[in-house]
């Protein structure tokens, strides 16, 4: 490894980090947490090309390429069927025992991630994700979050229990491989 490298899995342990303290609703964990050194990312670059492949969708390809090419991926997800008994409605069903029975209907062959998603649970992931992207850019990290590599990291296994994630692909070198992209 090179020293950047060590310094990105030192910045990507920093990111999960942030994600571990996080604000959580109600003060209710459901975040978790994962981190793919080099090795790991071949990995995790095969599952979203595999996915892009097979459901057509060409930005897996492209972001998988990214993903092959990073140092390391940090990836967070959260239990979204887990509800906090609030009924806020905000899933889209007016009470928290309503979208629990949803949860354990069939799912729609397809879909991405599983769901109904409790909102607050999605904030918590956002908020997650945030605070993430902000300990890479405080240590010069370049980074994007891909909604893409998140799906990998769920097909992978690396997130039990989560419904939805992200994942945060970071590279150091003296050019930005995640937005100056040639598609």
């Amino acid at each position: 490894m090179t020293a950047e490298t060590d310094a990105v899995m030192t910045v990507a342990s920093l990111m999960a980090l942030s994600a571990r303290t996080a604000p959580k609703s109600k003060g209710s964990d459901v975040i978790t947490v994962t981190i793919a050194g080099p090795d790991r990312c071949a990995l995790l670059a095969d599952a979203m090309q595999a996915y892009g492949k097979e459901h057509g969708i060409g930005f897996f390809l492209r972001d998988a390429e990214n993903v092959l090419a990073s140092d390391a991926c940090v990836c967070i997800g959260a239990q979204g069927d887990e509800t906090l008994g609030l009924n806020c409605g905000g899933c889209g069903y007016a009470t928290c025992s309503e979208m629990a029975e949803a949860v354990s209907a069939p799912g729609t062959p397809g879909n991405t991630f599983g769901g109904p998603n409790c909102v607050l649970r999605m904030a918590d992931l956002g908020i997650a994700v945030g605070s993430a992207v902000k300990t890479a850019s405080i240590h010069n990290v370049d980074n994007r979050i891909m909604y893409s590599a998140g799906v990998g990291a769920i097909l992978c296994g690396w997130l039990k229990s989560s419904t939805v994630a992200f994942g945060i692909p970071l590279k150091a070198s003296g050019k930005n491989i995640y937005f100056d992209r040639s598609r």
